[in-house]
């Protein structure tokens, strides 16, 4: 097959390209995707469902090469190793808006692959995954039903920015990862700064317009070198079974699925599904057990859904009482913890996160490398979040953070970092320790977040809060569910959840199981979630309604000092003697920037103030009139050398030693000793001349 391709602008000075045909040709559908230098390739494959399957099991895989930046892997071992965290967020972001787009009972087998090849160093990848992942697709005879577009959306200066470099996101107040069909929305995800509800609408009706190019690119492409899409096997429930289970929960089933609590509803429901596997067994006896039972459950869990939704898209019934714009009862908490720097316990429903937070010095922050960006840095401000099996009341294998607990963090924690300080000095790590879940255990982490920065002292902007809405579709109505709990996530067709303070947006996702929705019907569940972020901050503020006025006493204690650049080498000394004695002499931690600034961290106010003194000394410049106690150096018949600041001396004459007459200087002062001076004159070439005299009528007997 020949190489084909298709080039489309996104806006004035930017365009894309895809390619297929040159190469990964073995794969279902594979392609190019070229923006600037940076370019990428995706490939899709699929294979058989496995016996026992019950859903559909798609994988995206996307891995970054420093081969790609020519640039080489640090470290002792050579080799890229496990994916790292921005890869895992793309893997994410690039399933979400393509699982939807599959036929229900559609089991096969599907991995994506996507290889960065070339990174420019000034644009982004992440969007060009998904996009490259449509497009494989479009390509592929698998049935999937796109195309979709994809972009990054920033805002500068006003101004709405597609796919922006990394150097104009530096100077963007919003970040909108966007993916949908012309029209319809299916995925977004991204940060700003306290935009508010009406700045991001209009972000993605102008993403809207430039995924209608998109899409159209890829039909382009798929009609000059796309395969015929096979027919699909689907793994539906037999129609006997479905039959037999409503005839034997009729009656049953509604009752069970509004029974207010989690466990007694599940309880209730496993109740109805061991009756009904052994009242219909008989009617289904040439049917191999696993087989039965795999058929049971994949039939009883879409008789729930069914049930689930039609009780609350026809009655308006929720499972736990609700009325459809209801919150759950909230409660906020702090200081619970003896030890920790601050800690927040937020409790919506059953639903609870307690987050701790804990102050550092810059050896805490999280170094990064950006493969595709210019550079690498530090994160100051991350959040790290822990699902453990018994906040669902279950047992399962423990294991470390996966990508659920990666991609929840991560929205939790951009939320909150915009309301972090820049200048504070600290760096700063907050817990999620998820205590249950009954949906929207993220949005309980922000809030939880926020109470436990203000317990411990973070001066933050504004309290965060966050909330989710979920949406129920069907027999042309659509119904906007606010606070969804797990059952009417897992039943329903949307998990919208939008962050903020009082001012604005600062973080947002939105997850589907439809093939899009309209941009309209998403901007009214933002209006939604507004109302109920209002109320779930009145819950925060009546337990704090702002941070403590001062560090918490069990966070180590920090002083910032400003010196002249020109000094750092007389802070670090000779091999680094004198910033190593300080640090061994008084415990402190000590970092040193290029303009200046010098960061200390200690264990206590004492050691603190040690440190501190101890630097200031270092670095400090003598200025006339001010009063030193200065070491004596040498001493000379005409009068002694003081050093009054660690490397600077100044001459006290025999003359200004005393208000008498001194017959010889070491009637006043011997080497070695210490000396109350001050200075009384700095000349041209830098010399200072001291008095004793002066600085004993000024203060009195030394």
């Amino acid at each position: 097959m020949a190489e084909e391709k298709v080039i489309f602008n996104i806006s004035e000075d930017k365009s894309m390209e895809i390619s297929t045909g040159k190469v990964a040709k073995l794969a279902n559908g594979s392609c190019l995707v070229r923006m600037g230098d940076t370019v990428l390739l995706v490939a899709a494959c699929s294979g058989p469902a496995r016996p026992g399957t019950d859903f559909f099991p798609l994988q995206v895989d996307y891995r970054e090469k420093y081969s790609a930046a020519g640039k080489f892997p640090g470290g002792y071992i050579k080799r890229e190793g496990r994916p790292s965290e921005k890869e895992i967020l793309t893997c994410r972001v690039t399933d979400r808006p393509l699982r939807p787009l599959f036929p229900k009972g559609f089991y096969d087998e599907v991995q994506i692959q996507a290889l960065l090849l070339s990174a420019d160093g000034k644009n982004e990848s992440d969007v060009m995954c998904i996009l490259g992942a449509s497009a494989a697709l479009t390509l592929s005879d698998l049935p999937f039903m796109g195309p979709i577009g994809a972009l990054r959306v920033g805002k500068i200066d006003g101004k709405l920015v597609a796919n922006p470099t990394h150097d104009e996101m530096k100077k963007s107040s919003l970040e909108l990862i966007y993916a949908g069909s012309p029209d319809k929305v299916i995925m977004i995800e991204g940060e700003c700064d306290e935009l508010t509800e009406a700045d991001l609408e209009e972000a993605m009706r102008f993403a809207n317009e430039i995924v209608k190019v998109q899409v159209q690119a890829q039909l382009d492409l798929a009609a000059k070198a796309g395969k015929k899409k096979k027919e699909p096997v689907l793994h539906l429930v037999p129609e006997a079974i479905e039959q037999a289970l409503d005839k034997y929960c009729e009656g049953k089933i509604e009752e069970a699925c509004l029974v207010p609590g989690k466990n007694d509803r599940l309880a209730v429901l496993d109740e109805i599904f061991d009756g009904a596997m052994k009242e219909l067994r008989a009617q289904f006896e040439d049917m191999d057990a696993d087989d039965f039972k795999l058929e049971m459950k994949k039939g009883i869990d879409a008789l729930v859904k069914k049930t689930t939704r039609n009780a609350i898209l026809e009655k308006q019934y929720r499972p736990d009482g609700r009325g459809i714009e209801d919150l759950r009862e909230l409660t906020s908490e702090v200081n619970l913890l003896p030890i920790v720097h601050g800690s927040g316990l937020f409790t919506r429903g059953e639903t609870q996160a307690l987050v701790i937070a804990t102050l550092g010095n810059e050896k805490a922050s999280q170094e990064y490398d950006i493969i595709t960006g210019p550079e690498s840095g530090n994160k100051r401000f991350y959040l790290h979040y822990n699902f453990p099996n018994f906040s669902v009341g279950e047992v399962g294998r423990i294991m470390g953070p996966g990508r659920r607990e990666i991609g929840h963090g991560n929205l939790a924690e951009r939320s909150v970092a915009k309301v972090i300080p820049e200048d504070f000095p600290y760096v700063v790590r907050c817990v999620s320790e998820v205590m249950s879940s009954n949906g929207s255990t993220s949005m309980a982490s922000v809030c939880g977040a926020t109470l436990a920065l203000m317990d411990a002292g973070v001066p933050i902007k504004a309290p965060v809060g966050g909330i989710s809405c979920g949406l129920i579709t069907g027999n042309g109505k659509e119904l906007l569910l606010t606070d969804i709990i797990g059952a009417e996530d897992h039943f329903g067709d949307m998990d919208f959840k939008v962050c903020g303070t009082r001012e604005g947006i600062t973080g947002f996702q939105l997850d589907l199981k439809l093939p899009g929705i309209s941009i309209d019907l998403l901007c009214e569940g933002m209006k939604r979630n507004y109302d109920s972020r209002m109320k779930v901050l009145d819950c925060i503020e009546a337990c704090m309604t702002q941070p403590r006025e001062k560090i918490s006493p069990n966070a180590p204690g920090m002083a910032v000092v400003k010196i002249n650049p020109d000094k750092i080498g007389a802070l670090i000394g000779p091999g680094g003697k004198n910033i190593r004695s300080i640090t061994e002499d008084t415990g402190a931690d000590i970092d040193v920037e290029e303009d200046g600034t010098v960061k200390i961290m200690a264990e206590n106010q004492e050691k603190l103030e040690a440190a501190k003194n101890r630097v200031v000394g270092c670095t400090a410049e003598p200025e006339i009139g001010k009063i030193y106690r200065g070491k004596v150096v040498n001493v000379r018949d005409f009068g002694a050398f003081v050093e009054i600041i660690p490397g600077c001396d100044g001459l006290l004459h025999i003359s200004e030693m005393a208000n008498y007459r001194v017959r010889q200087v070491t009637d006043i002062c011997n080497e070695g000793e210490f000396v109350t001076v001050k200075v009384i004159d700095i000349d041209q070439s830098g010399k200072i001349r001291l008095s004793r005299k002066a600085a004993l009528e000024e203060i009195g007997d030394e």
